[in-house]
């Protein structure tokens, strides 16, 4: 295959599948997908990546960049596969993890599991010191206990150690200190400390965050030097670029640094793909839709931009339930995780409905039509009964499926015991799935201040074009937008992303007790740090631009709202106010408190470089040839069950193609189902815009 100008390369590993996206100066060249290969992923990236490049005739030479984004964090911390870990905090506050909030995120459940922290208590050590809330030191550092607490962890082979001392994001000399020691008397344990990971107020949240980084710090560094390594091996001279939960990239060395900000990196990228097509279409308002094998994700775009957040939560004990895990707090784009996936396993609850997930058969052993071992009928096993999935053609037919067995596993576990047709009961497992996720994604919407219906629906993931138009049905969202290569979408959004960082600093004041002065000296020193990390990395300096936030309530109240910060100028009290009275209205709806003045709680500052020039559009698509492929029976209750669907190639319809479903549009990572009567129009970008016929909802 030709190519023109140096590749780039994206590649997301996913609970099921790694994904591979290879572009150059035209646009996509080249995708390839396979199951994730859990034990040694790294080794996996460098067999696909090579896999993918002789099958399109590319040269390993032409590769300038690598774009990697990966679960590996998350699943770490999942598991407990992290270093062996202690905590030092203020005397008096070592079980801080243990007490979290104490609140219980089920008020009546009798059986309530908590979070459990990653320090067991006999871990867990207080030192003598006392910094206060306005940084003064009333009790000094007790080094004489720090140093033997360092000498007695390392003979006992703790490996890494975090930090967490009262007011610490204030004054941080008690903290430095202790590093300082550590170095001296322990140099090989790893030392994080809360005011470099974590400068914010809230002790619980600062400790698990700073006790999440330290803990996987290890095996982030191992597994990217190994990454490193292969990618040399095969002949690419520079360093992987890593994706950030933030929608931004970073250098091995500071990913490495700061493993916490990787977190949510693969679905970064879907919401980043959205916004890249959205630009090109005009399109600054949206809801981004993510569906993979194993869960989906959704996310609110507005202006251009996906809306961020700056709390996550992993290894919840409830997996759909907030405040059932440990906090982390990283900027991460605001998503919602719905337990359901092509994987996600459908059963009969106790009232007799069909439910499904939250569990999944992810790629190991996968649905019962993989033929992997898996037993629990599954949302994909339903699709491929209900014709909607070729088995010659899925996942660019490298598999061998059966979908016989699928049929059966339906029959047995969710058919017969409802008395059911096995279509019937394939499509109540179906559109379960996408009511499920439509559910969760209307409240993700309002609770953000968005009406879902009045924002189009853009698709990816390997099952978003096929179960999101029913759930923009269910939304009632204008239309749906499915882009080029949507299975590998989240790779693409990895390539258009700009290097950038996040700058934080709890600096409590009432709005109205802050002088300008403090303000230019705050933005200052924020932004200095992001530049100089920046410049570190290669950027030039006069390509770096800075954008400000603040968190901000009214005074007494526990929760923040993130206002943007205007210019520092005679104007900036005034601006701050508006802008903080526009957002509190469109967030809850209600008139601002009278005589209550607000109060900015936290400083933050995005640091970022220039965004690649990136062209999404599929390079050989509008192919010419015959689109359409021929007819397979597919099932749609509106058009009477089964009925000969027409199905097309992606790859041969022309820009301004206009088709009227029923119709079934594939290419090798995902196919699009267009429902009796919908509209379809192929857009200049290659993208498919589905318009829905109302009176067909079902």
């Amino acid at each position: 295959m030709t190519h023109s100008g140096q590749l780039r390369v994206g590649v997301d590993i996913g609970g099921t599948f790694t994904d591979m996206a290879i572009m150059d100066d035209t646009g996509i060249v080249a995708v390839g997908k396979t199951l994730t290969t859990h034990a040694e992923p790294a080794a996996g990236v460098e067999r696909l990546l090579g896999e993918t490049l002789v099958a399109n005739a590319l040269p390993v030479d032409a590769v300038s960049t690598v774009v990697h984004g990966t679960t590996l964090v998350t699943n770490a911390l999942i598991e407990r596969r992290g270093a062996r870990t202690a905590l030092l905090t203020t005397e008096g506050f070592r079980d801080v993890v243990e007490m979290a909030r104490e609140h219980r995120y089920e008020l009546y459940d009798l059986n309530l599991d908590l979070p459990r922290p990653l320090v067991p208590r006999y871990l867990r050590f207080g030192i003598p010191e006392r910094t206060l809330a306005t940084g003064a030191v009333e009790r000094p550092l007790d080094e004489a206990v720090v140093r033997r607490l360092a000498t007695e962890l390392r003979s006992v082979g703790i490996e890494a150690v975090g930090v967490c001392l009262l007011h610490s994001h204030v004054n941080p000399a008690h903290e430095q200190r202790v590093a300082d020691i550590f170095r001296d008397v322990a140099p090989t344990v790893r030392v994080a400390l809360s005011s470099e990971v974590n400068p914010e107020i809230r002790e619980y949240e600062r400790a698990t965050t700073t006790l999440a980084n330290v803990y996987v710090q290890d095996l982030v560094e191992t597994y990217l030097a190994d990454l490193r390594s292969r990618l040399r091996r095969m002949g690419i001279a520079r360093d992987p670029l890593i994706m950030l939960s933030n929608g931004g990239v970073a250098t091995v060395d500071v990913a490495a640094r700061f493993p916490i900000r990787m977190l949510e990196s693969g679905p970064a990228g879907g919401a980043l793909g959205a916004v890249a097509f959205g630009r090109v279409a005009g399109r600054p308002h949206q809801m981004a839709f993510d569906m993979g094998g194993t869960t989906a994700k959704l996310c609110v775009i507005e202006n251009h931009r996906p809306l961020v957040t700056h709390t996550f939560e992993v290894d919840r004990m409830y997996r759909m339930l907030a405040g059932s895990g440990l906090p982390v707090r990283a900027p991460v784009i605001d998503m919602i995780e719905i337990g359901t996936g092509g994987g996600s396993i459908a059963r009969i609850s106790s009232l007799g409905l069909v439910t499904v997930g939250p569990d999944s058969a992810g790629s190991e052993p996968g649905p019962v039509a993989f033929g992997r071992g898996g037993t629990g009928c599954t949302v994909t096993d339903a699709d491929f009964v209900l014709g909607y999935l070729d088995p010659a053609s899925f996942s660019g037919g490298d598999l061998v499926l059966d979908v016989p067995a699928a049929a059966a596993a339906i029959d047995e576990q969710i058919a017969g015991p409802l008395g059911l047709s096995v279509p019937e009961a394939a499509w109540g497992i179906h559109t379960t799935a996408n009511e499920a996720m439509a559910s969760a994604a209307r409240v993700h919407a309002i609770e953000r201040g968005q009406d879902p219906a009045r924002l189009p629906l853009f698709v990816s993931g390997g099952n978003g074009p096929l179960h999101g138009p029913g759930v923009a049905r269910a939304l009632g969202a204008p239309r749906l937008v499915s882009p080029p290569a949507a299975g590998v979408l989240s790779t693409l959004g990895f390539l258009s992303a700009p290097m950038s960082i996040d700058i934080v600093r709890s600096r409590h004041y009432p709005l109205a007790g802050i002088t300008l002065a403090d303000v230019v000296t705050l933005y200052e020193e924020m932004a200095s740090e992001g530049v100089r990390i920046l410049e570190e990395s290669g950027i030039p300096r006069g390509d770096i631009v800075c954008e400000r936030t603040l968190e901000m309530r009214f005074i007494g109240q526990g929760n923040e709202l993130e206002v943007p910060a205007p210019a520092a100028d005679e104007n900036w009290h005034n601006a701050v106010a508006t802008n903080f009275t526009r957002l509190y209205l469109q967030r809850f709806g209600t008139a601002v408190p009278r005589g209550v003045a607000p109060e900015i709680i936290s400083w933050r500052a995005v640091v970022r470089g220039p965004g690649p020039d990136a062209t999404l559009r599929l390079t050989g698509a509008g192919r010419t040839g015959e689109a359409l492929k021929g007819h397979r029976r597919a099932y749609f209750p509106a058009a009477g069950g089964y009925v000969a669907t027409p199905v097309y190639s992606r790859y041969h319809l022309q820009a301004g193609t206009v088709l009227t479903g029923p119709a079934l549009i594939e290419e090798r990572e995902s196919t699009l189902v267009v429902g009796p009567g919908d509209r379809c129009t192929v857009a200049e970008d290659t993208s498919i815009v589905v318009e829905f016929d109302r009176e067909q909802f079902q």
